[in-house]
């Protein structure tokens, strides 16, 4: 055993419940490279138990000539050809990259988390084979810690949900300031629940998609209900193939009928009319060049998700704020006015209707849009797949709808096995989608419980 004190740097995994350890410190060699990795030759091994995405020799930490102000040498991360590669501060890293203090390392997005610091003259315990780390002599506190506003950017942006925060705040404001217009509450509280309801799908694909292109899959959906293109989908599906549903005569329908004539009048009608801005990204994707073609097209199912659920976010929100709403609101209006009770009930019916999307149209879509980008995947099974896609969401949206052929409280039960029935589709679609993606290892997927990957 020997000791000595030198000015040095050291790596600190954070605390990961997995492992059952916290705060394990492994420091670097000020003289020598530092290689992470499954292989036991690596300085710092990875247990292949726990963390099989990590590769036998994933990262490199380097020594440079140059140095700090406190006199530490500068230090870069490397990395080597890794399979689901590295990560620093959830960018992955290409190449090699100098590090900061506080840096945060990801082998792969699931992997290992490292927290890179240095402390300045500590003494350093040689005991066989482990490094044990005494008490700093100095103590430095960075600006940031000081003032932690003045943190990088990019965190904010990645890590404090900054823009979904925001947006909230200045919702808040202008129902605060529409209070008395209930047309204009009902417009925002609508358009931030659905908002929130997509981004909670866009969080569970964990794939980038620009914010313009699903905001425009949302408002072709709205362009093509709000014209007159829509009524010819009622006409074929409710004129020509039998979807034509008479409201007043639901209680004397079977089950049985019902479920026909909504599987052609709601399903097979509203899941195509959704998946036409899927179907248009798909084509304008493959007439593009990069890296239009990647941002805007369709080339896996996630694509499709995503695509499909935005789509079926804006559909929600028009058939709830510009019908049903106002629909209920009517029946309880007396001498063309409103009553406060009518008002408070088009809440009510606002409210489960569009955060129900989850279960609902977003589900029954977004399962149709794994199949439209699966077949891209597998383009000689490309018809067989679409029409499983389009015959089993609209199955799926038939089941709710016909749940109205039962009584109280059997419809209860009904609508809520095929909301549940609804949303495991979509999950199952959501997790298998991120499983095949060729773009996996990009992935920034929400976890839900406890996870390497949760700052």
């Amino acid at each position: 055993m020997s000791q000595n004190t030198y000015q040095a740097c050291l790596i600190q995994i954070s605390q990961d419940p997995r492992l059952g350890q916290t705060n394990k410190v492994y420091l670097v060699s000020p003289e020598n490279s530092t290689v992470v990795g499954r292989a036991v030759s690596c300085e710092v091994t990875i247990d292949s138990s726990q963390y099989q995405s990590v590769s036998r020799r994933h990262a490199e930490i380097r020594p440079l000539t140059s140095q700090t102000a406190e006199g530490c040498p500068m230090w870069q991360l490397c990395d080597l050809e890794s399979v689901n590669g590295t990560y620093i501060n959830g960018q992955l890293l290409q190449g090699c990259q100098t590090l900061e203090p506080g840096d945060r390392i990801s082998l792969g997005r699931t992997g290992p988390l490292f927290i890179f610091d240095w402390q300045v003259n500590y003494r350093k315990t040689y005991v066989t084979n482990t490094l044990k780390v005494g008490p700093p002599q100095t103590d430095s506190v960075h600006l940031t810690q000081l003032i932690p506003i003045l943190s990088s950017q990019q965190d904010l942006l990645e890590k404090a949900y900054l823009v979904p925060g925001l947006i909230t705040v200045l919702v808040v404001i202008g129902l605060f300031a529409s209070i008395g217009d209930p047309d204009f509450f009902n417009v925002l509280l609508g358009l931030y629940l659905a908002g929130a309801c997509f981004y909670y799908v866009y969080r569970l694909g964990g794939k980038h998609k620009p914010w313009w292109l699903l905001l425009g899959s949302a408002l072709i959906t709205i362009s093509i209900i709000t014209s007159p293109v829509v009524y010819y989908f009622i006409w074929l599906f409710r004129d020509v193939l039998p979807g034509k549903i008479d409201t007043t005569d639901l209680e004397n329908m079977s089950f049985f009928t019902l479920f026909v004539r909504m599987f052609f009048g709601a399903g097979l009608m509203e899941e195509l009319l959704k998946a036409i801005p899927v179907f248009i990204f798909l084509m304008l994707g493959r007439m593009l060049k990069s890296p239009w073609r990647e941002a805007i097209g369709v080339w896996e199912p996630l694509d499709g998700i995503l695509i499909a659920t935005a789509s079926a976010a804006g559909f929600t929100l028009i058939e709830t704020v510009f019908q049903y709403v106002p629909d209920i609101v009517q029946t309880l209006t007396i001498d063309g006015n409103p009553t406060q009770k009518a008002q408070e009930v088009g809440i009510q019916l606002l409210i489960p209707r569009i955060i129900g999307a989850v279960a609902g149209h977003m589900a029954y879509s977004g399962y149709f849009g794994y199949f439209i980008g699966f077949s891209v995947l597998r383009p000689k099974k490309r018809w067989l797949l679409l029409a499983i896609g389009y015959l089993s969401a609209s199955s799926i949206h038939a089941l709710w709808n016909a749940s109205n052929a039962f009584e109280e409280p059997w419809n209860i039960m009904v609508l809520a096995l095929a909301g549940v029935f609804a949303y495991l589709f979509l999950v199952a679609a959501i997790i298998k989608a991120r499983q095949i993606s060729p773009t996996r290892a990009q992935n920034f997927a929400t976890r839900l419980g406890r996870s390497p990957n949760n700052w």
